[in-house]
């Protein structure tokens, strides 16, 4: 039986002779930065597709989004469902800029309606590009390999100075809480990682802190407005 599976792994494709998929990569760059490059400040929001509407993770990305939306931030989110609808969601209803940036998976993967902005990619690296050039904060919900995927790609760049540092905000102290303990025990332990590289990450559970952290780090006078 054919397997199906092997049409989705695109890089293993780039082989010698077929160089003209550069040339797919490159229109895929240049379509998000057109469609992008002035959507004004936004946050990208990550967590799982597969959180259902009635249950708080949704409610709460929801809610964030509805925030940082009256604040003046657009939102980016992967486009699809779960968290990422919501955060959409949340930021129609804000009357902020609403970015759904698609992959074409062979599951799980269905644009939400709630975008105003729907671009769809089939690399995962340049719609990662795409999340952090565009993004002033990474809001972290729960989520599985691909939320993690995102938080760690996010926390990497600023530790190598690759990027600049952005707040990445993990929401849910009791959802991370094993992770971050991990971390500050194995990592640091082991002298993987500097025990100041953990200040990258925020850990944070009410919408208001999260919206205060951003706009205290990315504009500290307007913070300071009573």
């Amino acid at each position: 039986m054919k397997n199906k599976s092997k049409d989705n792994f695109l890089i293993d494709d780039l082989k010698t002779g077929e160089s003209w998929r550069l040339f797919k990569i490159i229109g895929e760059f240049v379509e998000g930065v057109d469609a992008l490059n002035n959507i004004g400040p936004a946050v990208s929001i990550f967590g799982s597709a597969r959180t259902k509407p009635d249950t708080p993770y949704y409610k709460k990305a929801e809610q964030i989004a509805l925030f940082f939306a009256k604040k003046g931030y657009g939102v980016i989110t992967g486009g699809g469902g779960g968290i990422m609808e919501a955060a959409n969601k949340g930021a129609s209803k804000g009357r902020g800029i609403s970015v759904g940036l698609n992959i074409n998976l062979p599951f799980e993967q269905t644009p939400n309606k709630y975008t105003d902005i729907k671009l769809e990619f089939k690399y995962f690296f340049i719609r990662k590009v795409m999340f952090i050039k565009y993004a002033l904060a990474y809001i972290i919900m729960p989520g599985g390999f691909g939320t993690m995927d995102e938080f760690f790609e996010a926390i990497t760049l600023i530790q190598t100075k690759k990027i600049k540092p952005l707040p990445v905000i993990l929401v849910d102290t009791n959802y991370w809480s094993g992770l971050i303990k991990w971390m500050k025990t194995q990592l640091i332990q082991d002298n993987m990682i500097c025990p100041g590289d953990l200040d990258i990450i925020h850990v944070l559970d009410k919408p208001e802190d999260i919206v205060e952290t951003v706009i205290n780090y990315t504009h500290p006078k307007m913070a300071c407005k009573k």
